[in-house]
């Protein structure tokens, strides 16, 4: 059944329920920095002695709301025995279908977010197409991506100049193939790219440039690079993608 319960009323099952710190805590923040009901659904509980109530699911969002000076919140009781609630709590836990960040991405840019709307005006100017849903590589169209996340972050940490010009060196050359614009390439021009202005504000020869620079070899051939030297994908890459513009833009690099 489906009642409001006193908070004061509620309790934890330390044999099966986690503490709340660390990561448990920052998101006990998040949930109280911006606590909307429409963003709340009811706690799972069960009935034990005393009168009070065991949290099976929602341990998280009921603190929350303790934070914010809420005294009741709304429940769905269930009659359950204490292996009974520890086999839910493991079930209601352990089997969420994960949602994609294309998916999240999605609604944060319905729901006005800003850093969604900036992801997408810069994609938009490179004529990058984020996918909506995970699409095989050989299914993808030129100029299509699933890295929504990559963009995101190198949006944060180069800016939109950097990012935009980065996937206009796939988008605008024969780089433009299906499965290109990976996570792993996108962060490795954005590295490239951002140190060097005489390469980043290149124009039409940075574009001419990669047109004769194969990003899918280098993408190939920098994971035998990545485990030699024991470094990441993306700095591989980035290490060969520099060679190849010393050697087609080496006015000024040093500089």
């Amino acid at each position: 059944m489906l009642q409001w319960v006193k908070i004061e009323d509620l309790v934890i099952d330390p044999g099966y329920q986690r503490p709340i710190v660390g990561k448990g805590r920052r998101n006990v923040d998040r949930i109280a920095s911006s606590f909307a009901w429409s963003c709340f659904a009811p706690v799972v509980v069960s009935p034990v002695q005393g009168g009070k109530f065991a949290i099976i699911d929602g341990q998280h969002r009921t603190t929350a709301a303790a934070l914010v000076g809420l005294e009741t919140i709304p429940c769905q009781v269930v009659i359950a025995t204490r292996d009974q609630q520890a086999a839910a709590f493991k079930a209601i836990n352990g089997m969420t279908t994960p949602i994609s960040r294309m998916s999240l991405h999605a609604a944060a840019l319905i729901a006005g977010e800003f850093t969604a709307k900036q992801v997408t005006d810069v994609c938009s100017k490179a004529n990058v197409e984020l996918l909506r849903y995970p699409v095989r590589t050989d299914k993808q169209a030129p100029g299509q991506t699933m890295a929504v996340a990559a963009i995101t972050s190198c949006l944060k940490r180069y800016g939109a100049a950097t990012l935009i010009t980065a996937l206009r060196c796939v988008t605008q050359t024969s780089n433009n193939k299906a499965g290109v614009l990976t996570a792993h390439v996108i962060k490795a021009l954005c590295a490239t790219l951002h140190p060097v202005p005489y390469w980043r504000e290149g124009g039409l020869a940075l574009i001419d440039a990669f047109e004769s620079i194969d990003l899918q070899e280098i993408q190939k051939v920098s994971t035998v690079d990545a485990a030699s030297k024991q470094i990441s994908k993306p700095q591989a890459m980035s290490s060969r993608i520099r060679d190849e513009l010393r050697r087609r833009l080496p006015q000024r690099t040093a500089a």
